[in-house]
Formats: structure tokens, sequence, C-alpha cells
């Protein structure tokens, strides 16, 4: 049901739609449906944003490329922002100071959904974890939908004609950073490491944002928590929602944990025993914890825990990360593009215990690589850096391991395979951004797929 506040916000005339992406032509045909006037600006020109130019000029939407004049505000009685545009520009600060509302694109798109949403974000494994809810619900007979920040705009669920029973949303700091409305039935943080702090300013202000995805929780909600990360731990709840921790280090009363990381290891939720490590689909340190974080969100919420975690056992990854590609004469491919900071790198090298050759580098976040010293120094046989942030790379780990640098996909495997052997690895884990060299994390991981492929033969 929609509050008083969400009512006055709807009863406009005329939206104004900043960012003409996926989301902003999602929600723009949303508006169209609702019988709202609808003007589309972005910041890129025209020739640059073709295609989607001339899917909303068909639509019949107003459209202006290559900036965001002030005057776009004339008559605009709500703005609706896509996640990737900052909150400082001036048309922004503008409508602030103008009292004209500003929602974000997703925020705007929960008013006109009514299932359940079970929300999940963090700084790593928000995808994993989305999408394996997605599957462990279709399991257990359900018809989800999955959308947010996992490329179906939740606009596009909100237009969609499909009875869901749920829907599953993966949410990032961004969309996050323009709610205000949003109301997830269960919501989960997985971890807070330092990330996209050059939009957020601090760790503190991000994990502050991430924290918002609890905010319009209320009594028979669920808040899910990683107990062992400092920051999720310590984030505020509304006093009526039930908290449910996870854990990978300390048994919980009331939360999900195991009582080892080994194979022979026992998953707990609370007291009671529901399966072992050794089910885990997923490989990693990481994955043990990301599928704890699964069974709390919807273990005695959509069935007995036992169900959950049987149903999860089906699951097998999503593309991009940690991806097993194939494997020639005892050398296993891995696709880990969707690798795009230091901490995500990280969780990758922890994830084999067979010797790695190490494909890394793209565009940098701004921060070191120091705290990978000794993971690199026990775990990388041999590193092939690529990318702006190569020298870096090579800087941070000079006299740890032997290195090369490239300037393509094609070398970077090509090398890996000759410097590979029986029983070693071979991993594109970039620990950066791909916009250097490639426009998405998903372009770099399908052309390393096609690199491989050439090596190894046949379908990937």
């Amino acid at each position: 049901m929609k509050t008083k506040d969400q009512c006055e916000i709807l009863n406009f005339k005329k939206a104004l739609v900043i960012g003409a992406g996926k989301s902003g032509i999602s929600v723009s045909k949303l508006l169209l449906k609702l019988g709202k006037q609808v003007v589309v600006t972005d910041v890129k020109e025209e020739k640059e944003l073709s295609e989607s130019a001339e899917i909303l000029k068909s639509i019949g939407v107003k459209c202006h490329f290559g900036g965001h004049p002030i005057e776009l505000l004339d008559n605009v009685n709500i703005v609706l922002v896509s996640p990737g545009v900052p909150p400082n520009i001036p048309i922004l600060k503008s409508a602030f100071a103008n009292k004209i509302p500003v929602l974000g694109e997703f925020d705007f798109s929960t008013f006109f959904i009514e299932k359940p949403i079970i929300a999940v974000t963090g700084t790593n494994g928000k995808t994993t974890v989305a999408t394996w809810i997605y599957h462990t619900i279709k399991n257990l007979g359900y018809e989800p939908a999955l959308a947010g920040n996992i490329d179906v705009p939740l606009s596009e669920v909100a237009l969609s004609s499909e009875n869901f029973s749920h829907i599953v949303a993966e949410v990032s700091s961004y969309q996050l950073e323009y709610s205000k409305y949003f109301h997830p039935w269960i919501a989960g943080v997985l971890n807070v490491t330092p990330d996209h702090l050059s939009r957020h300013g601090s760790i503190e202000e991000y994990a502050k944002i991430k924290n918002k995805i609890f905010e319009n929780q209320e009594k028979g909600d669920l808040s899910i928590l990683n107990f062992d990360d400092y920051w999720t731990r310590k984030m505020c709840v509304p006093p009526e929602v039930e908290i449910r921790y996870f854990s990978i280090s300390n048994p919980l009363k009331n939360g999900v944990w195991v009582d080892k990381l080994e194979a022979d290891g026992a998953i707990y939720f609370k007291d009671k025993v529901v399966g072992g490590v050794k089910e885990i689909p997923l490989p990693g340190r990481h994955n043990i914890a990301n599928a704890l974080s699964v069974l709390a969100m919807l273990g005695g919420k959509l069935a007995e825990p036992e169900k959950v975690f049987r149903e999860m056992g089906l699951f097998r990854g999503v593309p991009h990360r940690i991806e097993f590609v194939g494997e020639k004469g005892g050398v296993k491919f891995y696709n880990d593009s969707k690798s795009t900071n230091v901490d995500s790198l990280r969780v990758a090298l922890e994830s084999f215990q067979a010797p790695l050759i190490l494909i890394a580098g793209g565009r940098g976040k701004g921060y070191g690589y120091d705290s990978l010293k000794d993971l690199v120094g026990t775990k990388v046989v041999f590193l092939i850096t690529i990318g702006e942030d190569a020298k870096k790379i090579e800087d941070t780990f000079s006299g740890i391991v032997q290195f090369a640098r490239v300037s393509s996909m094609e070398e970077a495997v090509e090398l890996a395979w000759k410097k590979s052997y029986d029983g070693c690895v071979v991993l594109l884990s970039p620990g950066c951004a791909s916009f250097d060299m490639y426009p998405n994390f998903e372009v770099r991981g399908n052309h390393y797929k096609e690199c491989v492929k050439k090596i190894i033969g046949g379908d990937i």
C-alpha cells in the first residue's frame, strides 16, 4: 500500500529522466504507460547513444543529448535518475534547491510492485547471491523475477504483465543512494569493503548508504547481516525487524553458521545441522559465506531450512564470477572478469589450491594492491599484467612473483598457455574495472573465453 507521501509524488504531469541507458528507457516506458509527459537527458552525445535515441524517439519521448541544461527543469514535477548519474551534478543540485522530488529509477519502480521483494547488496558476491536466491526460489516451485543491478531494470519488472511470486533484486550503492521509499520484505548486506569511494567519499559513507536497504523495513520483515564483517555487524535495523546473522567464523545461537570450512564441515541453521560444506556446489571460502547468506534469507521464510539447502545445491554459478571455462593438458581456465576491485581479486585467489597463472589489470579504482602481497606470493606462479594499472600492479609484486606485461587479451591468454603446466590454473581476475579496454566486464570476460577457446578448441 502506498503512503500518502508516495501518492502525492505520483500526482505529477511531467517527468525528467536523467540517463538514457537501460534504466532510463525502461522507466520512460513506465511513465508513458502511466500517461505522463517524459523528457530524457543524457550527458553523452546522440551519436554515442544512437540505439537508445532511436528507441526513445520511436515511443514518443523527447530527448536532449550532450549535457543537462538547467532549463530542462522548467515545468517538471519530478526527476528520475539512473543509478550511474552522480548526485552532485548542477541540474540535480538545482532540482533539490527548488524542492522538485528526485528519485532513483529503482526506488520509483517499487511503487508499482506489489509482490514481496528480496533484496541483496554488498561490495562483493551480490550478483552470485541474488542469482542463487532466484534459482533456489524457482526450485522451490515459485515464479520469481530477477532484477535491479543485474542487467534488468526494476522498472522493466513493473511494466511486465507476468504474475511473479517474488522479486529478487540485486541492489547497488548507486541505487541505494537515491533510495527513500524502498521496502524489501527480506534484505541482506553481504559485506562492505572499499569501493566506489570516488563517488561516496569514504568507506563510512559507503557503509551508511548500504545500510539504507533496511531503512523502511517493519515488523514481519527480515534483515540479514554478515557477522564476520566489521561494517555490516554494526549496521542499524529498525527495532521491530528480525535480524539474522550468518558467519563462517563464529557459532551463532540465532543465525546460520558453519563449524569448519573443510569438506566435512557442518552447516547449522541456529542449533540444527541442515547440511554439509561438501554439498555447496560452488568452490571457495567466499562461496561458503554466500551459501550461508542464501540459507539465512530463505530458510524458514519460503520453506524449511533443510529443504532450502537441498534446493540450493542445484545452483551452478553465474557467468564471469570464477566461471570454469575449460581444460586442456591438465590446465584449467577460469573466467573471473567480474573481479573489478582488490577485494574480489583476493576472494578469487583464496578460492584455489592449485598453482595460479594470474591475468590481472585494467582501470584501477585508486587504491593499492599491497594487501594481496602474501596471497600472490603463495598462490601465483606467474603474473600477466594488462591495462592502465599494469605498472602499479608490477611495482607492488616486483620481487614476489615473475611477471610480464601484454597489450591485449589474446597475448595474455597465449602467454598464460605457454607458461602453464599440468595441474595449474589460468585465472583471469583483473581486480580492476574494464573501461580502459572494454565497455563492461561481460565483454571482457567473453573476449577472454573466446581466446581460451582458440587454445583448447571445441565449444566453451
